[in-house]
C-alpha cells in the first residue's frame, strides 16, 4: 500500500487531517460552528422551496395556503438568520481581527 501511495504522490505527515487527540478546542468550535451555519442555510433552503411547493400545490384552499405562507415566512427568516450571522462574524473579524470561524491558536493567546 505504501507503494500505492508514492507512485500517486501521497506522503505521510499531512496535518490537514489530524486525529482527534491532536485536535485543539478552538478548531472543534470553529468546525462546529461552520457545520451548523451551513445545515441551517441548507434547512431553510430546503423548508422555502417546501413551501413554495405547497404554494402552488393549494390551488385556492385557504388554510393549505396559509400554512405554506407561514413555512415561507419561516424559512426566509432562517435565511436572513444565516446570512446576518456570517454577516456578524464577518464584522467581529474585521474590527477585531478575531477569526471566530477559523480559531488558530495564536489568536486565542
Amino acid at each position: 500500500m505504501k507503494l500505492l501511495a508514492q507512485a500517486i504522490g501521497i506522503t505521510t505527515g499531512d496535518t490537514r487531517y489530524a486525529t482527534i487527540e491532536s485536535l485543539q478546542p478552538q478548531m472543534f468550535v470553529s468546525t462546529l460552528i461552520n457545520m451548523l451555519l451551513g445545515l441551517a442555510g441548507v434547512a431553510s433552503f430546503v423548508f422555502l422551496l417546501w413551501g413554495g411547493v405547497q404554494w402552488i400545490m393549494a390551488g385556492g384552499d385557504k388554510d393549505a395556503l396559509d400554512k405554506s405562507r407561514k413555512k415561507l415566512v419561516g424559512a426566509l427568516i432562517g435565511l436572513s438568520l444565516v446570512f446576518s450571522s456570517y454577516a456578524i462574524l464577518y464584522i467581529i473579524r474585521v474590527l477585531f481581527n478575531i477569526n471566530v470561524i477559523g480559531w488558530t491558536l495564536d489568536q486565542i493567546q
